[in-house]
């Protein structure tokens, strides 16, 4: 059974907390869609650099989640290298089934452990990273620099993508 946008988002504050990674947190209107995400950053002078979150069903069986750049598109024959199972976009009723997330508003740091983390290593690259924690009127920045300490805490296997 899926968390619940609370729980996703406790589990992003004690995750942030427990690897001393220091946040910056917003709330505003619920951000669900490119264009929304532009006008409430233009709105509240956001700096850090915007992620995305797809959640992939794999040929075969099983899901992932690729973390990204907003702007990134999907690599379809990337994943299936890294992965070995050729992906596609999961669709929302899966989406919501399995990890409780909003469709536009998914959390790259609350996964089921069993669905492998994708991360892009372009993200690596900036200063200041920012996500949504679950709750889509909730958006959350830290130092990118503090990613693989993020992403070693995470009970889930992480590949890499390389930039």
């Amino acid at each position: 059974m899926a968390m619940t946008l609370a729980q996703i988002l406790q589990r992003n504050i004690d995750l942030l907390e427990s690897c001393g990674v220091a946040y910056r947190q917003w709330t505003h209107e619920p951000i669900l869609d490119f264009e929304m995400d532009g006008k409430i950053g233009a709105e509240l002078g956001w700096t850090a650099t915007p992620t995305k979150s797809l959640f992939l069903r794999l040929k075969n069986g099983g899901n992932a989640l690729l973390l990204t750049h907003r702007d990134a598109r999907l690599d379809s024959k990337q994943i299936k290298t890294l992965l070995g199972k050729r992906p596609s976009i999961a669709s929302d009723e899966e989406m919501i089934t399995q990890l409780g997330c909003r469709p536009g508003a998914v959390c790259p740091f609350a996964l089921p452990e069993d669905i492998p983390l994708v991360v892009d290593e372009v993200l690596f690259t900036f200063d200041e990273l920012m996500y949504t924690p679950g709750p889509p009127e909730l958006t959350f920045a830290f130092p990118a620099k503090a990613l693989p300490d993020i992403l070693g805490a995470l009970p889930n296997p992480v590949y890499y993508l390389n930039a």
